[in-house]
Formats: C-alpha cells, sequence, structure tokens
C-alpha cells in the first residue's frame, strides 16, 4: 500500500497544505509544535476514523474555524482508494470513501492501513491495562472490520447495563431487566475475546522473534493475554456467569467488573514484569518489538505493507535500536518526524520537507 497524497483544509494549524509522500522514507523536519505530527495524525484519522491524540474532533478543526477537512489518497494491490473526513464543530464527522457518504464507520477499515509508533507508545509497557487494550483495539480494528462492529455493540450494552446498575437503587424493580444486558455483553463480549486471543498469540510470537533480533538474542519476550475472567473453552457463558455472580457487587459500585472492558496484556522478559522490573531500555525494546510485530502481523493479513509513521522516536532509541528499525523500512512506505535531519543520517531518505508553522516546503524549496 502506498499514499499518494495527503490534503488538509482548516486541520490543526494547517490553513491548507497537501503532501505527496514518496514510495520510500519521507522525511518531514523542524521544530516541535509546528505541525508534523498532525500531518501523521491525518493519516491515522483515515485508517481508523479517529485520531490517536483526543477523542474530540472538534479539537482537530483549526482555532475558530467552523470546519475542517482530511483528504487522503492511496494505492493498494486492487487499486485507488480515497478517503475524506469532514470534521464540523456543530455535528459529527462525515466520513466518505471514493465520494460514497459512509453509513458506519466500520466501512472505513482496510482503505488505508498504516502503523504509528510514536513516544507515547512506551504507555503500553509502562502504565495501566487501558493503554494496552487501546493498542489491540486499534490495530485489530483495522484487520478485522468484524471486530470494530464487536467493539462498538459491546460499548453500547456495556453503556446501558452502567446506566441501570446506577438506577436500580432509586428503582429496584429494574433489576428484572439486568439479565437481558447480561446476555447482550456475554455475547459481543465472546466474540471480542476470541477475536483478541488469537491476534495476541500471533503478536506474541512476532513480538518475541523481533525482541530477540534487536537484543542480540540475549532478552525473552512474551506477551500474554490476561482477561478479566477465565472462560474454559466458551466464552459466552462464562462471561454470563460472571455478570450474574457480580450483580450485586455491581450494583453496590454502580458499574460493571467483569468483561472485556477490563482485559490487559502481560510482558514479561525471564519470567518478570517489564512494566515492573524492566530498565528503560528494556521497556523501549519491548514497545518497538510490539510495533514491529503489529507492522509485521498486517503486513501478512493484508498480504501487502500498511504505511509506517514514525514520529519524533529516532532520537529516543540508541544506535543499535535505530538500526534495527531502519533495517527494516526495506520496501514499506514510511513518513518519518523528527526535529533534526542528522536523527536520520543512516537512513535512505527519499524525500523531505520542512514544516514550519503549518507550512510544508520541500528541503532546498521557497514554499508549499
Amino acid at each position: 500500500m502506498r499514499i499518494t497524497s495527503i490534503q488538509l483544509t482548516d486541520f490543526r494549524n494547517y490553513a491548507r497544505a497537501e503532501l505527496r509522500p514518496c514510495e520510500g522514507v519521507t522525511v518531514l523536519y523542524g521544530n516541535n509544535a509546528q505541525g508534523k505530527t498532525a500531518l501523521l495524525e491525518a493519516v491515522v484519522l483515515s485508517c481508523t476514523g479517529r485520531s490517536h491524540r483526543t477523542p474530540r474532533d472538534r479539537e482537530l478543526i483549526r482555532w475558530e474555524q467552523e470546519a475542517g477537512r482530511v483528504f487522503v489518497r492511496a494505492e493498494r494491490r486492487d487499486g485507488g482508494h480515497e478517503v475524506e473526513m469532514l470534521l464540523s464543530r456543530q455535528g459529527r464527522k462525515t466520513v466518505k470513501v471514493n465520494g460514497r457518504a459512509l453509513q458506519r464507520t466500520g466501512e472505513l477499515m482496510g482503505h488505508v492501513s498504516g502503523v504509528l509508533f510514536a513516544p507515547e507508545d512506551l504507555r503500553m509497557v509502562k502504565d495501566g491495562p487501558a493503554e494496552r487494550r487501546r493498542f489491540i483495539d486499534m490495530e485489530l480494528s483495522q484487520i478485522r472490520p468484524a471486530y470494530y462492529y464487536a467493539l462498538q455493540r459491546y460499548a453500547h450494552a456495556l453503556m446501558q447495563r452502567n446506566s441501570l446498575l446506577r438506577d436500580i437503587p432509586l428503582n429496584p424493580y429494574l433489576r428484572a431487566t439486568l439479565e437481558d444486558w447480561d446476555a447482550q455483553l456475554a455475547r459481543h463480549g465472546a466474540e471480542i475475546m476470541a477475536m483478541r486471543a488469537g491476534f495476541i498469540q500471533r503478536i506474541s510470537e512476532a513480538a518475541h522473534e523481533n525482541h530477540l533480533e534487536i537484543s542480540g538474542g540475549l532478552e525473552d519476550l512474551r506477551v500474554r493475554y490476561v482477561p478479566s475472567l477465565e472462560a474454559d473453552g466458551d466464552p459466552e457463558r462464562a462471561l454470563m456467569s460472571a455478570l450474574s455472580m457480580a450483580r450485586d457487587s455491581d450494583i453496590r459500585r454502580g458499574m460493571t467488573t467483569v468483561g472485556p472492558h477490563r482485559d490487559d496484556l502481560t510482558l514479561t522478559l525471564a519470567g518478570m514484569d517489564v512494566r515492573a522490573y524492566g530498565s528503560q531500555g528494556q521497556q523501549r525494546t519491548a514497545a518497538l518489538s510490539l510495533k514491529l510485530a503489529e507492522l509485521d502481523i498486517m503486513r501478512r493479513e493484508l498480504e501487502e505493507p500498511p504505511v509506517l509513521m514514525l514520529d519524533d522516536v529516532m532520537s529516543e532509541l540508541d544506535p543499535k535500536r535505530r538500526r534495527h528499525l531502519l533495517g527494516r523500512l526495506n520496501g514499506i512506505q514510511t513518513i518519518v518526524t523528527c526535529t533534526d535531519l542528522s536523527d536520520l543520517a543512516e537512513a535512505e531518505i527519499g524525500a523531505a520537507w520542512r514544516i514550519q508553522a503549518g507550512t510544508i516546503t520541500p528541503e532546498g524549496g521557497d514554499g508549499a
């Protein structure tokens, strides 16, 4: 897959801009807070329908403007794909693919595919379960639209059940309706758990191989799925039983305490939790290994490589990790941001653009 054009109108700090990435490595360089990450954010938006930086679409619109637009054109094995996002402060965004407005965001998946690696990905290793679930959800949704829809259905049922839990102390007769929502949570939750288990197994294998290579065979990274309950071969029945047993506790707390929204991953080196006991370097390597594993899996699943986006990560990596990452770029369209081109001295750069105050200027050029 290759992106041929990224067009922005009143998006973040861009009034109007277009970037045409080359087939190989495209570098966006300049000082911080000039708009480099916004270009990658526009690609992520076209891949998944949402920003990786904020859940609020209105924050994507340029200051004092009422609407914004992102347009991304890509070439895939099956031909051209055009994704357009129309953002509005007054309502929901409109998503179009090849000029046709989509009724469901899930229809967006698979038209533009990308993997983003940014310094904040270290949070997958260092922070709580929510960051690791987010990693799973963002990537699995791109290769399995059915997963995206299962997540939506589960989230709706969870919201309704939680609302009901908070109402029951005031209206005890509502307790009788809990079983219907439990059944919906169990059905959609079982779908999510099954797809997560398969995906994480593949991630674990690929991350293990990547980590061995980066560490020179010295470290053994293992990734394990930790669901909020043991399914014993029938996740729907197990989840239904767990929800039933937790009802009294859930009513007291006003929230649902079991289900995929409480799942986690564990990352271990030699059996030790990387989050608790890993050094900063080991945590960085684990995060890099996970991202490269994600790239490997998407490449196999889609039968073509996704675009790889590296947001100011080169300066965060030591020379060994940097060389390993650069060695993986062959045949993959890559968009890299950095503050200084010297961070990419070892890379074979196809094109470089300077980003300054929402303006894109080709290296050696006068402005664009």
